[in-house]
């Protein structure tokens, strides 16, 4: 995480990604297994998956957990921090439904 000129150029450096948002979106609704975001989101490659979320811990955005299980169970979760920006995504999110509603009139 690194500092930009501006607040929000930050915030979206931190969260720009393949998907990092989307991922924030489905743990705000509870604890997931690595294998329940990659269905969830299926046009991510499993590589590009463990990167974003290697990122997002790093930016303690999510905390990944490892339970003492054989096979080892890891979940991940929101942090504090990501359920604070999580309303700010979703903001974005409904932001996004109004600009694919203008996109699609447009085109009809």
């Amino acid at each position: 995480m690194k500092k930009s000129y501006c607040p929000i150029d930050t915030f979206i450096n931190v969260i720009k990604g393949k998907r990092k948002s989307t991922i924030i979106l489905h743990l705000s609704q509870g604890n997931k297994r690595y294998n329940e975001l990659v269905k969830l989101i299926p046009d991510i490659s499993e590589r590009m998956m463990t990167k974003q979320l290697k990122e997002l811990v790093a930016d303690n955005l999510i905390n990944r957990e490892v339970f003492p299980e054989v096979p080892p169970r890891v979940e991940y979760s929101l942090t504090d921090l990501g359920r604070d920006i999580h309303p700010h995504l979703k903001g974005m999110f409904r932001g996004g439904i109004l600009f694919e509603k203008m996109i699609d009139a447009k085109e009809n």
